[in-house]
């Protein structure tokens, strides 16, 4: 390893890239070994204390994030004379996933599923070693996944990069709150100003992969008060039907409005959509580790040959190892979406309940009015006066209404009575019906879950 420190004049500037309100992002060339790379050129005498702590923050975490799926940090020169930073990253031959969408559609045309699983798969992978440190480090949450922010290699393998706004938690109770990141991907809980998490990322990174298939973003507006008002509905169409039901269904829980109904990062990688392209992903790495394993013997004396040839198997175990606690993870957010749905059930149950005891009252009283009027029906037949009662007056039959004690007024307002308590009576016959329903599908659930 090189004990000196990189100097400007060790690179030659061969082209831009790109440029933002900071600095700009240039092609190099290293004349030692002549290896393509990128520099970003950064201006940090115009920026502000939080300004020049974010881009701390992004070369501590390059230096630290080291993942096949990840650009690779190699250099920073310092230039304190003009107060430029120079940050020397891996070059990605591929360009951005932005200008593939923009090319695709030019010429009119898809990307193909199983491009899309290779990125979404390469993509969980990286932020994997973001949430859940290989190296026992905090998490990190990216804050700004976005089509522009994705690279591709000669070989067409996805790079996470720019973690200008990438923020550290501490501990897995962690919650950020604020405010950061493109607005055509930023979740619910961003767009609300609420605390967040990894789960933030998940939703980013399904609206990505809803843009790959799609070509749009799931959520477009003419403003941002227009489309915070989109992403707070989470109503979007379903990506062309040329792709599958599974790839929909995912994309779909990816894009939950409720934080904790997403799937984490490990359920994903263990989703069977995506489980061939993983296993193909994890065979290069084992590939690769052997490959450095193989390197480093080669080039060490032979007396540590011996000492230097370990890694191999170790890594093969660390690698068993990263996979079982990634299982242990899912099994404990799923036990953990369980028990949420049991407090939903409980709750449902309760209202249940609550609504059966009304439609009994309701039934009750019905019966109740029934009995009332089957009461009134022979006492009103008998009351026909007798004939010796009083003689010499007009016989009345009360019974039998005859038409000069008939009122034409209460025979309607006695079918109207009816005809309402009929109406009431299906009413709580179809509500008890409907409860009967739900109390049953109670029970299947609680059979489901084994509670007993």
């Amino acid at each position: 390893m090189n004990s000196m420190p990189s100097r400007v004049e060790d690179y030659e500037v061969l082209h831009t890239i790109g440029s933002g309100s900071y600095g700009k992002c240039q092609k190099i060339i290293r004349k030692s070994d002549e290896k393509l790379l990128v520099w970003k050129e950064l201006d940090y005498g115009s920026m502000g204390e939080n300004e020049k702590q974010m881009l701390v923050s992004e070369v501590n975490l390059l230096r630290e994030l080291k993942h096949p799926n990840i650009v690779r940090y190699y250099d920073r020169i310092i230039d304190r004379t003009n107060t430029t930073l120079y940050i020397v990253m891996e070059y990605c031959e591929g360009g951005d996933l932005s200008t593939l969408v923009a090319k695709c559609i030019k010429e009119r045309r898809y990307l193909e599923e199983q491009f899309v699983l290779r990125v979404m798969a390469q993509l969980m992978l990286a932020l994997k070693e973001c949430h859940r440190r290989s190296d026992g480090g905090a998490t990190v949450l990216h804050r700004d996944l976005k089509p522009a922010n994705i690279f591709l290699d000669v070989k067409q393998n996805v790079k996470l990069g720019d973690f200008g706004l990438a923020r550290i938690l501490n501990h897995d109770t962690s919650f950020a709150k604020t405010f950061v990141g493109t607005p055509y991907y930023m979740s619910p809980e961003q767009i609300n100003r609420m605390s967040y998490n990894e789960k933030s990322d998940i939703w980013s990174l399904g609206c990505l992969l809803y843009e790959l298939c799609a070509l749009s973003p799931p959520f477009t507006a003419y403003n941002q008060k227009e489309l915070a008002e989109k992403i707070r509905k989470g109503q979007f169409t379903r990506i062309p039907y040329r792709y599958s039901d599974g790839l929909n269904a995912l994309l779909t829980r990816m894009l939950h409005l409720k934080d904790y109904l997403r799937p984490s990062v490990e359920s994903i990688l263990q989703s069977s959509l995506l489980a061939d392209t993983v296993g193909e992903e994890r065979r290069k790495a084992l590939v690769r580790v052997r490959r450095k394993s193989t390197e480093c013997v080669a080039a060490a004396p032979q007396a540590a040959a011996s000492r230097v040839a370990m890694p191999e198997p170790a890594s093969e175990l660390r690698l068993k190892e990263r996979v079982l606690r990634d299982r242990e993870q899912a099994l404990k957010e799923r036990e953990e979406r369980l028990e949420q749905r049991e407090q939903e059930l409980c709750v449902r149950e309760r209202l249940s309940d609550v609504k059966l005891a009304r439609a009994e009252s309701l039934l009750k009283n019905y019966n109740l009015l029934r009995q009332a009027k089957g009461l009134a029906g022979p006492y009103s037949k008998e009351i026909d006066l007798d004939e010796d009662c009083s003689p010499g007056k007009k016989k009345v039959h009360f019974a039998r209404r005859s038409q000069e004690n008939q009122g034409p007024g209460s025979r309607d307002s006695l079918r109207c009575q009816e005809l309402v308590l009929k109406k009431r009576l299906q009413a709580a016959d179809s509500r008890a019906q409907a409860l009967g329903e739900v109390e049953r599908a109670y029970q299947r659930s609680r059979q489901f879950l084994g509670i007993r």
